[in-house]
């Protein structure tokens, strides 16, 4: 299964199907942030990563131009990723409630976590042509891993699994909390989005955020 993972994620590494994609995200890799300017930028399609035998698969939205961008990991080096990780090492998933680094030694239990879109986009919004060339990559994901859950953070990540299992006629709200079961069986949560603006306005809270992984976790049967 492992080997499955790692030749499908060197095939994204590779992919350059999106030219506005592939030019901002290494636009963004040269100019860097002032921050991190003596950095070195991955500036590539971001893979998934995690454990290949989770349960639980979890769904993000895109890379951030100087988070996954620069660090080359979901989630890493940007501030979802400090509002994710925290909870997911409370909730047991993970080693440490840090991520800054693909070297950090971050390891994830029976979850992983992957994208709708690959690449940083501009304004953090990808058009539905960049989603629909990632689609492949999350359903042969989907396929290797066969999570008994799938936590989508944020509407777009929702609506792009409804698509992939043609379940928008059996599937049609998005709410922070509302599971749906998914013909095949697999269990569908929903979550906000761990992004500063959620966050800071209150929209989604660490309380309501650790609901949701504990919510996944008997979801799974997951057992501590």
């Amino acid at each position: 299964m492992s080997s499955q993972l790692e030749k499908l994620n060197n095939e994204i590494i590779s992919c350059r199907k999106c030219p506005r994609l592939v030019e901002w995200r290494e636009e963004m890799a040269r100019v860097k942030r002032k921050a991190y300017k003596d950095e070195e930028y991955w500036g590539k399609p971001v893979p998934g990563f995690g454990d290949p035998k989770a349960r639980i698969l979890v769904v993000g939205l895109a890379p951030g131009a100087h988070g996954s961008n620069r660090t080359g990991r979901q989630f890493t080096g940007d501030a979802s990723g400090g509002f994710l990780y925290p909870a997911l090492h409370k909730a047991g998933f993970a080693n440490q409630a840090k991520s800054e680094s693909r070297g950090d030694g971050l390891i994830l239990t029976d979850m992983y976590i992957t994208a709708s879109g690959r690449c940083a986009p501009p304004d953090n919004k990808p058009s539905p042509e960049e989603l629909n060339n990632c689609q492949p990559f999350l359903e042969r994901e989907l396929e290797i891993i066969n999570p008994k859950v799938i936590v989508c953070l944020g509407r777009i990540a929702f609506e792009r699994i409804l698509k992939i299992y043609d379940a928008r006629k059996l599937v049609k709200q998005f709410g922070h909390g509302a599971s749906y079961q998914l013909a095949n069986g697999i269990w569908l949560l929903c979550s906000y989005h761990p992004s500063q603006q959620n966050t800071s306005t209150k929209k989604l809270t660490p309380v309501m955020f650790d609901e949701i992984w504990e919510q996944a976790k008997k979801l799974a049967d997951w057992k501590s």
